[in-house]
């Protein structure tokens, strides 16, 4: 666009310069035919045309795809504005009603300019995002599921701030609402964490329903504040739980802990667990125990079948013996625990040692109970029949 007589290129040039130097923004080549735009509006009093409002456009989403903020280039802008007014041929020796309507003129040209831009910067902007949150949820989805080239996700986890040649653990937090990007408390614990931590060694995300917290190194402090956040966003009346995998090394470790996490909550449901964080190191007898079911369906056949033979049926005995492990043997706190009297526990532990020949006094004994009434309820018997073993 040819400039103004009595405004050059030389002005063009050092208005440039001096806007990018008094805004911070080295990409002066944003301003791209903005200030002879302005010198011709200041002329002419015209609007800007089609054709120039989509210059702005595409110069707006060229910062975006360059990352500089949206401010800077705004900032850019009105720099330029206030340097070229200052030079305006059309306004030097001109009466008080011509400089109010090339004042108007230029003001309002320079607000479309603006406008212009920050509409082509936020949709390159959200453009994207979702790019990044697409990329993203497919690295999440491989790093989980232990899918994908390993040398292309370590180059991707670098830019999520993983290093996958260290050690991962994974954290999973389940609630009854379940857990969707974006939402408060998905929202609220990111924000926390990220505050405390930055962004390095930590992904926050979801999957499944679930809120998954995956974390480098030991990890143990990030986890346990994990976890703190976790109970604070869901409040005191809510429902949640939450599994810690043990910490792994390599690619391969974060899909370990990550199944170690979800099985810890599993498990926790079918051993009616009360404690909201669990720990996968602390329920590995109960890993031991699933690993063969043949043998923990032979050991709850042979210890605690008989007392299916009670008039009221296996359950209420069973119940007794799990009060009573839970109380650490202590015929009072299993009393209080059961909601009976110290004399109805000790006729039900006689009972259940008429019935199958094992002993609480006993310590082989003892051990040989507390494994099959663990086993029983990992195989939800007697509500469901035992499996066959033939």
């Amino acid at each position: 666009m040819a400039t103004e007589r009595g405004f050059t290129a030389v002005n063009v040039a050092a208005i440039t310069a001096n806007a990018a130097a008094g805004s911070g923004v080295e990409a002066s080549s944003l301003l791209d035919g903005y200030i002879e735009m302005l010198v011709s509006v200041g002329a002419t009093n015209r609007r800007l045309a089609r054709d120039e409002l989509d210059t702005r456009r595409a110069l707006g989403a060229a910062a975006a795809e360059q990352n500089i903020p949206l401010r800077a280039v705004v900032d850019l802008y009105l720099t330029a504005n206030l340097l070229v007014w200052s030079e305006l041929p059309s306004v030097t020796g001109a009466s008080g009603t011509t400089v109010r309507a090339i004042t108007e003129s230029v003001l309002r040209a320079a607000a479309d300019a603006v406008v212009a831009l920050a509409e082509g910067y936020e949709a390159t902007q959200r453009l994207v995002m979702r790019q990044e949150e697409t990329r993203r949820r497919e690295f999440i989805d491989d790093l989980l599921n232990g899918r994908s080239d390993l040398g292309r996700m370590a180059e991707t986890a670098e830019r999520f701030g993983l290093q996958l040649a260290g050690h991962l653990a994974v954290a999973v937090a389940r609630a009854d609402h379940g857990f969707v990007d974006g939402d408060p408390v998905t929202r609220r614990v990111e924000s926390a964490m990220l505050a405390r931590f930055g962004t390095r060694d930590l992904l926050i995300t979801t999957k499944d329903e679930l809120l998954i917290c995956v974390a480098a190194g030991t990890s143990a402090d990030l986890l346990a504040e994990f976890a703190r956040q976790v109970k604070f966003g869901m409040g005191a009346d809510a429902h949640w739980r939450l599994g810690v995998g043990r910490t792994h090394a390599g690619p391969g470790g974060a899909v370990r802990s990550y199944e170690e996490a979800r099985r810890t909550l599993e498990l926790a449901d079918s051993l009616c667990l009360t404690a909201q964080v669990l720990f996968a190191a602390d329920l590995l007898v109960f890993q031991v125990l699933l690993r063969d079911r043949v043998a923990i369906t032979d050991l709850v056949t042979t210890v605690l079948g008989p007392l299916e033979q009670a008039r009221d049926g296996a359950q209420p005995l069973l119940d007794t013996l799990a009060g009573y492990f839970a109380s650490g043997g202590v015929h009072a706190a299993a009393a209080r625990w059961l909601h009976l009297s110290v004399r109805a526990v000790t006729y039900r532990l006689d009972r259940i040692k008429r019935l199958t020949g094992h002993d609480v006094a006993e310590p082989t004994q003892r051990f040989a109970l507390e494994a099959a009434v663990l086993g029983a309820r990992l195989l939800d018997w007697p509500r469901q029949p035992l499996p066959s073993i033939d």
